[in-house]
């Protein structure tokens, strides 16, 4: 056994990895993501509803939110590139280029949103405030045409993050009730009482 297997082996161990289910580490920053993108979609709709003063506190909480998300995305990126944190897809054929395709897109997307966000924030000149903790930004103020269209890219993405994510929902529980197959349990612990081997 050389080192490299050692490695592997071990961080297999105490990351709880059975080699056939994902990892409690993997599962846990996959619902902490799918979590804080709910909760910035959320917030970015239903802020306008609100007085300034409500409105600028959801919108400071979006901003140090978007902060955590993105260190959660960078946190789940180097775990699933650490060695033997991946798990060959269960799937075959075009359903598993397709579902290759959506994990790559959204982690793209999300890098890519998390990533804008930021620009957005320091693009007014001023640091970004994570919970109130200013973190200055390496960029200077950007126009404000420029910074509108940063926005309108942002709502955007975030749109279509949803509804990527949410095609990405529906079909691991097509797998879980239709095919009956191991797809969902691996990331969602309580569905592996009802799955077929």
């Amino acid at each position: 056994m050389n080192d490299r297997t050692t490695f592997d082996r071990a961080t297999r161990i105490l990351a709880g990895d059975d080699g056939t289910n994902y990892d409690p580490v993997a599962i846990f920053l996959h619902w902490t993501t799918a979590a804080l993108v709910l909760f910035q979609f959320v917030t970015s709709f239903i802020w306008d509803w609100f007085p300034r003063e409500t409105r600028e506190t959801l919108q400071d909480l979006h901003t140090s939110v978007g902060v955590v998300l993105t260190v959660v995305i960078v946190a789940r990126v180097v775990w699933r590139l650490m060695p033997g944190h991946q798990l060959s897809s269960l799937a075959l054929g075009w359903v598993r280029i397709a579902s290759k395709i959506a994990h790559y897109l959204l982690s793209l997307m999300l890098a890519g949103q998390a990533g804008l966000g930021l620009v957005i924030g320091w693009a007014a000149g001023h640091p970004i405030h994570f919970f109130g903790l200013p973190i200055p930004g390496p960029i200077g103020p950007l126009d404000r045409p420029l910074r509108h269209e940063l926005r309108e890219i942002h709502q955007w993405l975030g749109y279509t993050i949803v509804i990527i994510a949410f095609g990405h929902a529906l079909a691991a529980l097509y797998h879980h009730y239709a095919l009956r197959d191991r797809v969902l349990g691996r990331m969602f612990p309580p569905a592996r009482r009802s799955e077929t081997a």
